[in-house]
């Protein structure tokens, strides 16, 4: 039913247009029924669970459930939290000056009943927006029963002139006036215990209780929780009473392969246009890059406990366009594209966001993202030249021999940091073999990311430990093995 909501303003006409009013519930279930049968999209923009979490998620709702969604850190639990609010209707009617959106058909608060009590249908009415409906609480160590349940207010009490015996000194908290909205409370097991007990009665009862008043409020929400596995023995756990009166628990999880997650971060990444426009990024980049996550999600040296955040490949993406941004200006070329060797400039957006178990301490946070690089490249190389035994006789010819004889031959050559177009492309037009074997094995690549592969083959080849690189402060360094010490000799 369409209701013109600027013509509503008082109780009388809100029965007269003929508006029944539901529990956010039912609310959520009606509108997610609607959407489902339409054939509509129910959480826009959340890629890779569309066969797993959000089918558990929709279920949940149907249910009129209560719901945790629980999983390792950057798995778009938050954002699947606040995405509930698309299913909301668009506009709720309310008790005009009410603390808690007081239903003008079933009021809760002592200041509604009153109010409706003594104007009856003159009664004065808000409109608020299903945006105006998401309320969120990080559960940290300082939270206390009073944030969320509310509190005695003395101010309160002085101003009206009255006793601390009347329930209007009451100071709601979060939880109530939060009243027919979606209440979010995140990291739930980092909550304390006896925080996690006062949700005990709201959660099922409807009741509250404050510094010895006791309230009956049948409080409408829906309530989302969020929690880390890694909590439960790090910092802390959710009482299972209160997992009781979870109705649903969601497990989530990451992108379950490369062409999820590169959606994931084409769509999150904060890019300005000059870099969208002007810095063209091989689709093989991207593979390289959401690679670096794979690996580091099975890696000896990362804390597989703590998970490895799709956030890491969001701000790696954004640094290294950066990067490629800030050569190609150094240079005073308008356009470029990314290289291989630009993949260094996203160490700092790596570093901070793996945990690293004793052997990665040990072998440093830099020194283990550019293992993860290597192993990327590695794991990605066969997908588009012949693969490299782990065993093989050394005697045996490979397709690689030719470029690995004009590296023993000769002193081998640098890929400076900060080469212009021009020259890092005719550095790598220079190696003879390496665009034979380009010609062989990659035909119909065009040459703007070429170039781009050509560096994978040279990478590719150290990390089978063909060929030798050197780091070093303007650039890389690629040679072969072991010719220089021989000539040394």
């Amino acid at each position: 039913m369409k209701l013109d909501y600027n013509k509503i303003k008082t109780l009388g006409q809100l029965k007269a247009s003929g508006y029944e009013s539901k529990g956010i519930k039912d609310e959520l279930r009606g509108n997610l029924l609607e959407k489902i049968a339409n054939g509509e999209e129910t959480f826009h923009g959340v890629w890779g669970y569309e066969n797993s979490v959000i089918p558990e998620l929709e279920r949940a709702i149907l249910s009129r459930h209560n719901i945790n969604l629980l999983g390792l850190r950057g798995q778009a639990k938050t954002r699947l939290a606040r995405l509930m609010v698309q299913l909301l209707d668009e506009w709720i009617p309310v008790v005009e000056g009410s603390e808690v959106h007081d239903d003008p058909f079933q009021p809760i608060s002592r200041f509604a009943t009153q109010l409706i009590k003594e104007k009856s249908d003159d009664t004065p009415i808000n409109w608020i927006h299903r945006d105006e409906r998401f309320y969120e609480k990080l559960a940290t160590p300082d939270v206390t029963v009073a944030d969320l349940i509310g509190d005695i207010d003395p101010i309160k009490a002085a101003n009206l002139k009255l006793s601390y015996a009347d329930d209007r000194v009451i100071h709601f908290g979060m939880i109530p006036r939060a009243n027919r909205c979606i209440f979010v409370i995140n990291e739930l097991p980092d909550l304390q215990a006896r925080i996690q007990v006062a949700l005990f009665n709201i959660l099922q009862e409807g009741d509250i209780q404050i510094r010895g008043f006791k309230l009956r409020l049948a409080l409408d929400l829906q309530f989302v929780f969020t929690a880390n596995p890694e909590d439960y023995t790090n910092r802390g756990s959710i009482v299972t009473p209160l997992k009781d009166r979870i109705g649903s628990q969601i497990l989530t999880h990451y992108p379950e392969n490369i062409e999820i997650a590169k959606k994931i971060t084409k769509q999150e990444a904060q890019l300005e246009s000059r870099q969208s426009d002007n810095i063209h990024v091989p689709e093989i980049a991207m593979d390289v890059l959401e690679q670096i996550s794979f690996e580091a999600r099975k890696s000896e040296y990362v804390d597989a406990k703590s998970g490895v955040s799709a956030r890491m490949s969001i701000t790696a993406f954004e640094n290294l366009l950066s990067t490629a941004e800030r050569r190609v200006i150094k240079s005073g070329e308008k356009n470029t594209t990314v290289r291989l060797s630009d993949f260094m400039g996203i160490i700092p957006s790596i570093t901070g966001k793996i945990e690293l178990v004793y052997e990665g301490e040990q072998e440093g946070a830099g020194s283990v993202v550019e293992i993860l690089v290597e192993d990327s490249i590695k794991s990605l190389f066969p997908n588009y030249f012949p693969e490299i035994s782990k065993l093989e006789r050394k005697d045996s010819e490979t397709v690689y021999d030719d470029l690995i004889h004009w590296f023993f031959d000769g002193e081998g050559f640098e890929l400076l940091d900060e080469d212009s177009d021009k020259d890092y492309m005719a550095k790598l037009d220079s190696v003879v073999p390496l665009n034979e074997l380009m010609r062989e094995h990659q035909p119909d690549v065009s040459k703007e990311e070429s170039y781009f592969m050509k560096e994978l083959l040279l990478w590719g080849l150290v990390a089978h430990k063909k060929l030798s690189k050197q780091r070093y402060t303007q650039g890389y360094q690629f040679k072969d093995l072991y010719g220089s010490y021989i000539r040394g000799l």
